[in-house]
C-alpha cells in the first residue's frame, strides 16, 4: 500500500506566526526541524497502519523546508518546484490514499492560524464550481481526481473543521487551538506528534479494511474563480486566453477536468505581480 504525505507548513505544531515559516527569517529554521518532525511522526504511524511505501511531498514556499538528513528513511521526498502537482505533487503516481500535514484554514476563516488559500499576497478567495474552497478542498479535489481519498489532516481546529466538511469521516489530529490569526494554544510537540502519529496510524489502518473516506470529487468541466487582492491582478489574469472577468477583482476559467482546473488556478496566480 502506497501512501503520500502531502505537507505544508503553517499548520506544523506550534506555528503561530509568518516568521516561523517564511525562509528568510531566523526562525524558520527551528521550525524546519518541527516540520520534519511532524512528518517524521505520520510516516511511523503510516508504516504502523500497513503502508509499505511512503511518499512525501514538501508543499510549503517552494518546496526545500523538509530536512531530509532528519526524514525517517521509510519515506521518499518530493522536494523543489515548480512540479506539476506542486503540493499534492505525486498523486499521480499510483498512491493509494493520502495524508495532509501542517494545513491550514481557507482565507477569511474565524480563529485560523494564518489562513489564506495559496497565496496570502496575491488570493482573496477561490471557488470550485462555485464553492468557496482553500488549500485542503483544492489538493484534496485533485488528489480525489486520481481516485486517491485524503484520509487524514493535521492542523488547528479551523482547518480540521473544514476538512469534515469536505471529507465525510476523515481523521484529524488538532495540535492547536487557534485564538486568532497568530495566536493558538499548542500542544507540546511530544503530544502533538504522537497525536499525528496514532492518527496517522488508524486512518491508514481502517482504509487498508476498506473503511474511512471517500475521495474528494469535483464533477467536470471545473470552473475555477479567483477573486484577487486587488483590481491590478485581476487586469493580468483577465489576459488568460478563455478567461472571463466577473468584477473589479474575480477571474473566472473553465477546465476540462481537476488536473487542468489545478494547473489554470496555478498560472492564473503566478501570472499575476504583487
Amino acid at each position: 500500500m502506497k501512501i503520500l504525505i502531502a505537507c505544508d507548513m503553517e499548520g506544523i505544531s506550534g506555528v503561530v506566526d509568518w516568521n516561523q515559516v517564511t525562509p528568510s527569517h531566523p526562525e524558520y529554521q527551528r521550525f524546519r526541524h518541527i516540520m520534519t518532525a511532524d512528518v517524521n511522526a505520520a510516516i511511523a504511524g503510516a508504516a504502523e497502519g500497513g503502508a509499505n511505501q511512503i511518499l512525501v511531498s514538501d508543499g510549503h514556499w517552494n518546496g526545500t523546508n523538509i530536512l531530509i538528513e532528519e526524514l525517517d528513511s521509510r519515506a521518499q521526498l518530493n522536494s523543489g518546484s515548480p512540479s506539476r502537482f506542486s503540493m499534492v505533487q505525486g498523486a499521480d503516481s499510483g498512491v493509494d490514499a493520502a495524508l495532509f500535514i501542517g494545513y491550514h484554514a481557507m482565507v477569511g476563516t474565524l480563529h485560523a492560524v494564518l489562513d489564506h488559500t495559496w497565496s496570502n499576497q496575491r488570493v482573496a478567495n477561490l471557488w470550485l464550481n462555485g464553492r468557496l474552497t482553500g488549500e485542503f478542498g483544492l489538493n484534496g479535489a485533485l488528489c480525489g481526481s486520481f481516485g486517491v481519498p485524503v484520509l487524514m489532516v493535521s492542523g488547528d481546529q479551523s482547518v480540521c473543521a473544514e476538512a469534515r466538511e469536505f471529507a465525510k469521516g476523515v481523521l484529524t489530529a488538532q495540535v492547536k487551538e487557534a485564538a486568532g490569526r497568530s495566536a493558538a494554544c499548542c500542544l507540546p510537540l511530544a503530544e502533538s506528534q504522537s497525536l499525528i502519529k496514532n492518527t496517522a496510524a488508524q486512518a491508514v489502518s481502517q482504509f487498508k479494511q476498506g473503511k474511512g473516506t471517500r475521495p474528494i470529487q469535483i464533477a467536470p468541466p471545473v470552473n475555477i474563480t479567483i477573486a484577487f487582492i486587488n483590481t491590478s491582478m485581476a487586469d493580468q489574469a483577465s489576459i488568460f486566453p478563455g478567461s472571463q472577468r466577473l468584477d473589479g477583482t474575480r477571474v473566472s476559467a473553465a477546465a476540462a477536468n481537476m488536473p487542468d482546473a489545478y494547473e489554470t488556478f496555478r498560472t492564473l496566480v503566478n501570472m499575476v505581480s504583487i
